[in-house]
């Protein structure tokens, strides 16, 4: 039976992060967006509050992207300092298309490995740890070819920011094999 005037309805309780529907699909949005190189779109998802903090190596540097920088990733030649390359221990310095942009293409596939509040990894020469302590994220897992005996896997642990009440991009963490 409806509640009768005087009775306010019951206020809406998000499930639990990982039951949440909403950040399974801001990561097939976020993916829809990676795949068609739409800045409109990948802006829509960063997070209104904190922007989007990158990280090419799990310990280099952070690029914060805020949602308006966020519109034009996939079209600037902004050079930003990613950290030292643990193989050389040189620099990596390239725009988001360049540096981020393939690896993200690889990972965002339609049999990409998602698990929710854990980092997935291949072989690992490290503990690989989620950075952001109280941030939900999940997985986004490559798990490597067979030439390559899966150390070419790769993990995008992307953070959500909840924005009244909506889940929003707040970072990505990129965890590979490392030497």
């Amino acid at each position: 039976q409806p509640p009768t005037p005087t009775e306010s309805p019951a206020p809406f309780v998000a499930p639990p992060f990982c039951e949440d529907l909403r950040g399974r699909e801001l990561i097939n949005s976020f993916s829809t967006a990676i795949a068609s190189k739409d800045g409109p779109l990948l802006a829509s998802l960063v997070s209104p509050s904190s922007g989007m903090d990158v990280r090419y190596y799990r310990d280099g540097n952070v690029v914060n992207y805020d949602v308006e920088h966020a519109k034009f990733v996939f079209e600037t030649t902004f050079q930003a300092d990613w950290g030292l390359s643990f193989g050389s221990g040189e620099p990596t310095l390239g725009s988001f298309q360049e540096i981020i942009l393939p690896s993200l293409q690889q990972v965002l596939t339609s049999n990409a490995v998602l698990v929710c509040n854990q980092i997935k990894v291949g072989c690992a020469t490290y503990q690989a740890l989620w950075p952001y302590p109280g941030m939900n994220y999940y997985s986004v897992h490559f798990p490597g070819t067979d030439q390559n005996g899966g150390l070419d896997w790769q993990t995008w642990a992307v953070g959500m920011d909840n924005v009244t009440g909506k889940p929003y991009l707040a970072t990505l963490v990129h965890f590979v094999w490392e030497p």
